[in-house]
């Protein structure tokens, strides 16, 4: 999904989140690899960003990450699992 960077970073805001739901760097590294990219985020700053869709088991996880092409970097923003009552029933469009 996201490529193999050379580095993947998390902010304090995503190692916060993780560690509040049991969520691992490798269940990440799956989401990236495995997972759905649902949003994008071209206009982000400092890096374009997207939020995707992946699953562990069959825990519904997002991940929300910007792109540092330049550098090789994955940097992610945060790590959660989706709310039924804002998400639809596959996880992939926010709810009116």
């Amino acid at each position: 999904m996201a490529g193999d960077p050379e580095r993947l970073i998390f902010r304090v805001h995503a190692i916060q989140r993780m560690f509040q739901r049991g969520v691992t760097v490798e269940d990440v590294r799956q989401v990236l690899t495995t997972g759905e990219t649902i949003e994008n985020y071209p206009e982000d700053t400092p890096y374009p960003s997207r939020l995707v869709l992946g699953r562990l088991r069959s825990r519904p996880l997002h991940v929300v990450f910007g792109e540092n092409k330049a550098m090789r970097e994955i940097i992610v923003v945060t790590v959660y699992e989706p709310d039924p009552d804002r998400w639809d029933s596959d996880f992939r469009l926010r709810r009116a």
